[in-house]
């Protein structure tokens, strides 16, 4: 899913980093099979099995001290064993989960590319013909960038600032978000109405600060971004000097884009990220060479108003798009849509591409295999059409219906820790209440399929498919405009090992392939290993975002309103400072701290997930018996199952992409962050004071 600027699904797992199957882009867990672990409240304890070592006594590294660091002494054996594999950016549990769903996936794409006489339009064509065409090195390698050809023409028409708009505008509905970002989405104080929404955009890097900080490994990006850009417009058929100047011209225009952005932190705070004004308005105050309400009409949206994310960056647009001149504007414009489209190109663009994103951005070493990344982008432009078959054959219906009641388990925990705060005043907690009962959840897969039928797949090429099936999205998008908000529709394929909180509806989402542990069948896998594993880190966290800095904005009925008294507003956010403070003192590379507020609503709900899933676990029958399993108690094992839910290791240049780009603490700071803030942990491992994992108690937080 592309990472919806506007009004953000807040998501267990990294969003933004790298492309994956179908989803938010991850970091480590919260894997997905289809072989889930038992997922009720009744859960019995693990069936013994002399061919399997316990699933979590097999990952410890018994060298490092638990109140040292939790997470490599939970998780240490395991990645001793498993380094990051050259074609890979991070590895995890997750990334396993991921091969077993590459395994599926590549099953059901092959059968449909081997269908013959497939009908017209029907499922199976459609991904039969994805998959071969993108299969299909040699086609791309002789096609090079003539499927682009009609949209290179419009760029190379540019000549001023309108005609620059006329193609930026075309791009928008190719997935190319030139000079701003677009969207169809609910109006966050109206969520019954569907509104256009438009903010801040059109970066090459991964976020603003990757223009400005002066860290060593991101300078060194900067470096490397304008080299790309260089040996990319050499590509297209330039010499050195106008590469070399090309790509000097394009990384300051950026540049000066960047600077009129926001930083991430901000972007999170949803009151000031609500702009609404007329058409008129925005054009007359901010972009008067934009004339929205006209641009608008083009696409059919005869919009009364828009909810601009950053208006400043709209005035700081309009002042850049007037003062750079047509040659620069045509050459950012040129290598957005390339850049956007270089996977689906010949193998010097692809590689050219790869060697940027892939090797400089996040430490891969090689490229994955073509089939890989082939199911990746099938994932994404008809990922939902792959789900239909994938739940047929691998999702069943009892597994949904564990999901469900461990749901249940965690709504019902989640309400009596809401009774129990002592911080919270009366009316609020009344609120409180009412906003987690009317939580819907979604579990597996949608009730109701998406209609493709008006996308059209062939086999011409693979860009051709690629551009149909985000002109698809788009036109998707538009039609909603106007009409009652769809509150049934999922914004996650069934097959993505992901989940979300969407504020909007109040609802959370989670997709079949979800909570699994790779070797292990639902019977090998006691309670307290689950409630850790799936209920803490997924299900607590995700119902936790409906009550974050941000979520707790929105009410019941998922709009933009206060329902907060303003003392207990502030009480909250003095205890959520203390976690911010928490997060901005780690500093996982040198000179490269957590940002703290920019990560709150994720280390909140993953801190929110861990109480939650414990509370839940404590009503189980294995907490109570207190019997051992392996040599663990079952609070121990509760505590290294939500640490095994984030094994994960990564490149160090993914890892500063996502300290300065990411909205989510890296793995490591996400065990060890949460649980030094939890007397049970302390008592479960014997925390002594001094040790690293020790916080005094004037220190800890206390939020839910």
């Amino acid at each position: 899913m592309k990472a919806n600027r506007h009004c953000l699904p807040l998501c267990l797992l990294v969003a933004a980093i790298v492309t994956t199957i179908g989803g938010c882009d991850q970091t480590p867990s919260q894997a997905s099979q289809t072989t889930a672990p038992a997922a009720t409240a009744s859960t019995t304890t693990a069936t013994a099995t002399a061919a399997k070592p316990d699933v979590i006594a097999v990952n410890i590294d018994s060298s490092v001290k638990p109140g040292d660091d939790f997470f490599s002494y939970a998780n240490g054996a395991w990645l001793k064993s498993h380094p990051i594999p050259a074609s890979e950016a991070y590895w995890g549990i997750g990334k396993l989960v991921q091969e077993d769903l590459y395994d599926k996936l590549r099953k059901i794409s092959e059968d449909a590319a081997a269908t013959k006489n497939a009908a017209s339009g029907s499922d199976e064509q459609k991904i039969g013909d994805f998959w071969n065409t993108a299969m299909d090195s040699s086609l791309a390698e002789q096609q090079g960038i003539t499927p682009l050809k009609s949209e290179l023409a419009r760029i190379d028409a540019v000549t001023d600032v309108t005609s620059a708009l006329d193609a930026a505008f075309a791009l928008q509905p190719l997935g190319v978000d030139a000079f701003f970002d677009f969207g169809v989405q609910q109006d966050e104080k109206q969520s019954d109405v569907m509104a256009v929404h438009v903010g801040q955009g059109g970066l090459g890097l991964p976020d603003r600060d990757y223009y400005f900080n002066s860290e060593a490994g991101v300078a060194k990006a900067r470096t490397a971004y304008v080299e790309h850009l260089q040996r990319m417009f050499k590509l297209l058929g330039a010499d050195d000097a106008a590469a070399k100047t090309s790509a000097t011209q394009v990384m300051n225009f950026e540049t000066a884009l960047a600077k009129v952005s926001r930083p991430l932190a901000d972007l999170r705070d949803p009151q000031k990220n609500y702009n609404k004004m007329a058409p008129a308005e925005l054009t007359l105050k901010f972009t008067p060479d934009i004339a929205w309400k006209q641009r608008l009409l083009t696409w059919k949206l005869d919009a009364p108003y828009l909810i601009v994310g950053q208006p400043e960056f709209f005035g700081g647009l309009q002042k850049l798009l007037r003062q750079t001149p047509a040659p620069v504007l045509r050459d950012y414009l040129r290598m957005h849509l390339i850049d956007s489209y270089a996977s689906t190109l010949g193998k010097s663009l692809d590689d050219e591409h790869f060697d940027f994103y892939g090797r400089v951005l996040t430490g891969q070493k090689e490229q994955r295999p073509r089939w890989k990344r082939t199911l990746d982008a099938e994932n994404e432009a008809i990922g939902m059409i792959l789900g239909r078959i994938f739940v047929k054959e691998y999702f069943p219906e009892k597994t949904k219906q564990r999901y469900n009641d461990l749901v249940e388990a965690i709504r019902t925990a989640y309400g009596e820790r809401i009774d129990q705060l002592d911080w919270m005043s009366a009316a609020t907690k009344a609120k409180a209440h009412e906003k987690l009962a009317a939580v819907t959840k979604k579990v597996g897969y949608p009730d109701k399929w998406k209609d493709y039928s008006a996308l059209q797949i062939g086999r011409d090429s693979y860009a051709q498919n690629e551009m149909n099936a985000r002109r698809w999205a788009f036109d998707d998008q538009l039609s909603k405009f106007g009409k009652p908000v769809d509150r049934s529709e999922w914004d996650m394929t069934p097959q993505t090992y992901n989940a979300y909180y969407n504020p909007s509806n109040n609802e959370i989402v989670l997709p079949a392939a979800q909570f699994a542990i790779p070797g292990y069948k639902d019977d090998e896998v006691d309670d307290a290993v689950v409630y850790g594993y799936a209920a803490a880190s997924t299900i607590g966290h995700e119902i936790t975002h409906g009550f974050d800095d941000e979520g707790r904005q929105f009410d019941a009925k998922g709009n933009l309103s206060d329902w907060w008294t303003k003392d207990d507003a502030k009480k909250f956010g003095e205890r959520a400072d203390v976690l911010v403070k928490q997060f901005d003192a780690y500093e996982p590379l040198p000179g490269l701290h957590i940002n703290g507020r920019a990560s709150l609503g994720e280390n909140m709900a993953d801190f929110g997930g861990v109480l939650i899933g414990l509370d839940a676990f404590k009503k189980t029958e294995q907490y109570r018996k207190g019997g051992k399993i392996a040599g663990y108690t079952p609070l121990q094992r509760f505590f290294l199952g939500y640490a095994l839910s984030w094994i994960f290791e990564e490149q160090d240049a993914l890892l500063r992409r996502g300290l300065l780009s990411d909205v989510h603490a890296p793995a490591k700071w996400r065990v060890n962050g949460p649980l030094s803030n939890i007397p049970e942990f302390y008592q479960a491992f014997d925390i002594k004071p001094g040790q690293p994992m020790w916080r005094d108690e004037k220190d800890r937080a206390r939020i839910w």
